[in-house]
């Protein structure tokens, strides 16, 4: 079905991060957008004060409207009322990935992958485009602060931001003009084979870049890429063909240079902090300088980007506490976040609060999780998330925290952080909270009872 003939379309799923930008990009062109979602959150509050209606119940009777096509992710599962009630319809039922690639099949898209670090970098490249000459339209993972969306339309750009995901194999139905891979590590094992099957899917999205275009990797990246387009790698403090030199913390301001081509963009500012963070920065200004971005623009967007909500997000910044919230679920990630921290700030105590994201997940990688949580001074460690997943024997937090080596690790409920239990008498300089799944509901009341034990 071509989506852009649609008159009344109903997302199955509408509150996802991918869902409700699509949700918005129809909405924003006048279709008749509703949706269904599980729970009531403040995407989907966002969305009905927008004026898309939700329903929060799975009976096919809540929806008075003729349907023409159905959104879905694959999150909600084949099984539910809804999902049946519209096949039994015959009503069209798209993924949202096969909605994604249709809509973007006609911009210069901008498509970023990676295990890891793409929301950022999807973030980052939207700003920077959105504030030059050049302009373009996002579908991002994560809610841009500058934004305080997951979506940008500027109809007058032939650029689109979005992000390629791998899970499901969704980046495969995406046509990019310039493709990013940031990473590439093991992970949704439940869909992939194996870490080869995974780098050789990562492969395959990046032979689909157009031919005219360019592709943009990680260096070292164990990957097959095609002759053409041309690519090019990126790193920091290591030669690459764009990276990031002489990179200087203070406190959560960074400054450093940008080279390539035999150019360099010397003392940029960034204020979204860490290590990794320059990285996933770097990968951004080396795609608007392809693209013909002055550096002056490059500079000014640079350093009033304010970061994405739940990356590296900083909730309470004291002298006497640093509170910061970010998504980190893989092994990978938390790593890159903790070494950061402890590159910050250095000799000070680090508490994290952890929710593991998946039993699969969990299963798969408890060695690693508990090699980099261990890098941690304290560890508050929540029960799993399970998502979509139904339990798996023998695989919960306490066979997780057997895995961490670090004496100051406890298992905790939530109900005893948000009531301050859990974290009495614990001397709390930086605290990080982790997560994919639930734990962003804990933020603000965690920020509220820091500040009250703070007194």
């Amino acid at each position: 079905m071509d989506v852009q003939k649609a008159k009344n379309i109903f997302f199955l799923g509408i509150g996802g991060i991918g869902m409700s930008a699509i949700a918005r990009y129809f909405h924003q062109k006048g279709i008749n957008v509703s949706g269904y979602d599980k729970t009531f959150s403040k995407i989907t509050n966002d969305l009905e004060e927008e004026g898309i209606p939700i329903v929060y119940t799975d009976e096919p009777n809540t929806i008075s409207k003729e349907i023409d096509l159905v959104i879905w992710t694959p999150a909600i599962k084949r099984e539910h009322p809804l999902y049946q009630h519209f096949k039994s319809k015959t009503t069209s039922i798209l993924k949202r990935s096969e909605v994604l690639g249709q809509i973007t099949h006609s911009y210069k898209t901008i498509a970023v992958s990676g295990t890891h670090g793409k929301t950022s970098v999807s973030s980052l490249i939207a700003h920077i485009f959105n504030n030059s000459d050049l302009g373009c339209s996002a579908f991002l993972g994560g809610i841009s602060t500058n934004l305080e969306s997951n979506f940008l339309y500027n109809p007058n750009s032939q650029f689109c931001v979005v992000e390629a995901d791998e899970f499901d194999r969704s980046f495969l139905r995406l046509n990019p003009f310039i493709s990013v891979i940031t990473s590439c590590d093991a992970d949704h094992l439940d869909i992939y084979e194996d870490a080869a099957d995974l780098r050789a899917t990562f492969s395959s999205f990046a032979a689909k870049t157009n031919p005219k275009g360019v592709i943009f990797v990680k260096k070292g990246l164990p990957l097959y890429l095609p002759a053409t387009p041309k690519n090019y790698n990126y790193s920091i403090n290591e030669s690459a063909d764009f990276n990031s030199t002489n990179i200087q913390f203070d406190g959560n301001k960074t400054s450093f240079n940008f080279n390539f081509s035999q150019q360099r963009i010397e003392d940029l500012i960034s204020y979204f902090p860490g290590e990794h963070n320059i990285e996933n920065a770097t990968a951004a200004i080396a795609v608007a300088a392809w693209a013909g971005i002055s550096n002056e623009q490059i500079r000014a967007a640079l350093e009033s980007f304010k970061g994405v909500k739940r990356r590296f997000e900083y909730i309470i910044n004291e002298p006497d506490l640093v509170f910061i919230d970010d998504y980190a679920h893989h092994p990978e990630e938390l790593r890159a976040v903790l070494l950061s921290l402890k590159s910050m700030y250095p000799g000070q105590k680090i508490t994290g609060i952890f929710q593991p994201h998946l039993y699969s997940r969990t299963q798969d990688f408890a060695e690693e999780f508990g090699e980099n949580l261990s890098l941690l001074d304290e560890l508050l460690l929540l029960d799993i998330y399970a998502a979509r997943e139904d339990p798996i024997e023998g695989i919960d937090s306490e066979m997780l925290l057997s895995k961490v080596v670090i004496k100051n690790k406890t298992l905790v409920k939530k109900n005893e952080l948000v009531s301050g239990t859990a974290l009495k008498n614990k001397n709390l300089q930086i605290v990080i909270t982790l997560g994919a799944g639930d734990i962003s509901a804990l933020v603000e009341p965690l920020r509220v009872t820091l500040l009250k034990q703070k007194g």
